[in-house]
């Protein structure tokens, strides 16, 4: 039976938006995140992280790192009692130093080949899904998937506002102080939907 997904941006919606994470001391939570994810899981929706991570492919630190740091992170979740049902990223760049990972590939986001990932692994029903991210491209992302984004405060959010969300055409259905209003806001307006 399929589920509603929502798919969550990494870096500054999930963790403290340092750049490029090039060691696991360097991949801080941020609060509420877990009470956020616990959300998703009681609520029926998978959870599902969607992130580039061209710090690969520019040579910043091993593939091998990404999956670390991942591991590091689905532990925490576990002690914290919730659970992620896929972390789905790009380590590619068009303009990359690493030659394997030095491509103009479909996963990088807003790209939707992430999106494309998680749909072969999971059965997700997208009429229902929303992608929660702290950048533009997480809300384009959305809108090429044919998903509604909700932008959050969090990372490069009120930057994103203020700077570059203006002059786009994708906008978010939503802005939200961080990721567990986001999800709040999103079961909320699932359950009115449900009730009419």
């Amino acid at each position: 039976m399929k589920k509603p997904a929502v798919f969550i941006d990494r870096d500054g919606t999930i963790n403290e938006q340092m750049g490029y994470i090039n060691h696991v001391s360097r991949f801080v939570v941020l609060p509420r995140v877990f009470e956020a994810i616990r959300l998703l899981n009681l609520n029926g929706f998978h959870a599902v992280i969607v992130s580039n991570q061209s710090g690969v492919a520019r040579g910043y630190f091993p593939l091998d790192l990404v999956h670390r740091i991942h591991a590091f992170f689905k532990e925490e979740a576990e002690k914290n009692g919730v659970s992620l049902d896929g972390i789905f990223f790009c380590p590619h760049h068009p303009n990359g130093t690493v030659p394997e990972f030095t491509t103009k590939c479909n996963c990088r986001k807003p790209r939707t080949g992430l999106l494309d990932q998680a749909c072969r692994s999971l059965k997700i029903d997208l009429s229902h899904s929303y992608v929660i991210g702290d950048r533009c491209d997480d809300i384009e992302f959305g809108r090429r998937a044919g998903i509604r984004g909700v932008l959050v405060k969090t990372g490069y959010g009120l930057g994103e506002m203020e700077h570059v969300l203006p002059r786009r055409t994708a906008k978010p259905v939503h802005i939200a102080d961080d990721l567990l209003h986001a999800v709040q806001w999103i079961i909320d307006g699932e359950k009115a939907t449900e009730n009419r």
